[in-house]
């Protein structure tokens, strides 16, 4: 592992669960921005991060308004571009990465950053008990008796430390995600954790706006990202990669492509050398919301040939449930479902609730 790199992001990981969970001061260009936001949960939050109230994210999902409302969001607008103050509604992208001047809300505003949900049901008929790695130092030798039903959850947190790096062009996000795995139903072995994931990583996102096939581009971003598992030999598993995301939408669709650069690590500390060729080196996000309904699939490959071609793929859907909690499903296929996994090919079916979706 590369010691340096890993500790800077565990530091940023560490800063990140250690920050205001509170704007620090009340602006009124902030209480501005949040009048763009449609949705009635995610404006509700923005004035509570803008005021310094602050609470999780509700999992409510936009919905169409009655014909009154409709009627007085119309003539609201009207008046509104009489008098010249008409706020357009944000993006998708726009309400998760403050991308434009009327969205910004300064630092230090704990956000979400990839789904949170509990899956109580998580199982695979092929579970992985006997981990290996090309590095004799990483190739479990003794079956681990793990059961092929467990549960899941994850946890996935960003704030902005720094906007405008480049003047007004340019922000500096870090962010944490954290995947764990839980043999709740393995009373054999005392129910233990089988795996978690730690991701924290940083990244510089910009503000973009192009026409490509009839989608707007509207973010870029370079960034640093370790994942790793924390567990010693023979199970430790970790990698550093340089990570840049492209992100376009249009009426209620979102892509984000994301290819990396792993960076190179001494053989005596490479746990896994060969993960770029079974995790890859890029994938793809693809995001529909459709009736309060949100579909996601992702799709990633090593893009190489041969031997070394594999790859994986997750579909997702969430609906609405009950109060602030929807329905989560999860069907994932391929390699590296988890780190420890990463050469591991299996079929996983989750089912569960989210408190949080990708917007």
């Amino acid at each position: 592992m590369n010691y340096r790199i890993s500790h800077l992001l565990l530091g940023i990981g560490a800063c990140l669960a250690l920050a205001p969970l509170h704007a620090q001061h009340t602006d009124p260009a902030d209480i501005k921005a949040c009048t763009g936001i449609e949705s009635d949960a995610q404006r509700l939050a923005c004035y509570d991060r803008a005021s310094g109230r602050t609470q999780m994210p509700t999992a409510r999902k936009r919905t169409a308004p009655s014909k009154p409302e409709a009627a007085s969001f119309h003539r609201e607008n009207e008046v509104a571009s009489a008098t010249g103050n008409a706020a357009p509604p944000l993006s998708l992208l726009d309400s998760r990465w403050e991308l434009s001047p009327d969205s910004k809300l300064g630092t230090f505003n704990l956000r979400g950053y990839q789904p949170i949900y509990v899956m109580p049901f998580f199982g695979t008929t092929r579970r992985n008990n006997l981990p290996y790695s090309p590095n004799p130092l990483n190739a479990v030798s003794t079956p681990l008796g793990m059961q092929n039903v467990e549960g899941k959850f994850q946890l996935s947190l960003k704030t902005k430390i720094w906007q405008g790096v480049f003047g007004d062009t340019g922000d500096l996000w870090v962010g944490y995600t954290q995947d764990s795995y839980w043999q709740v139903y393995n009373a054999k072995h005392s129910r233990p954790f089988r795996e978690t994931d730690y991701q924290p990583e940083a990244m510089l996102v910009f503000n973009t706006d192009y026409q490509l096939f009839g989608w707007n581009g509207r973010l870029l971003s370079i960034g640093l990202n370790h994942q790793s598992n924390g567990q010693s030999d023979p199970l430790s598993r970790s990698w550093n990669r340089v990570m840049a995301q492209v992100g376009f939408e249009r009426a209620n669709w979102t892509i984000m492509f994301r290819p990396w650069w792993r960076i190179p690590e001494s053989d005596k500390d490479d746990n896994n050398p060969d993960i770029s060729n079974y995790i890859g080196r890029a994938d793809v996000q693809i995001i529909h919301e459709w009736r309060g309904q949100e579909f996601t699939l992702m799709l990633r490959d090593s893009l190489r040939g041969g031997s070394h071609q594999h790859g994986a793929a997750r579909l997702t859907w969430t609906f609405p449930l009950a109060g602030n909690f929807r329905g989560y499903m999860e069907l994932f296929k391929g390699y590296g479902e988890n780190i420890l996994d990463y050469n591991h090919n299996a079929t996983y079916l989750g089912v569960g609730v989210s408190l949080l979706d990708w917007y």
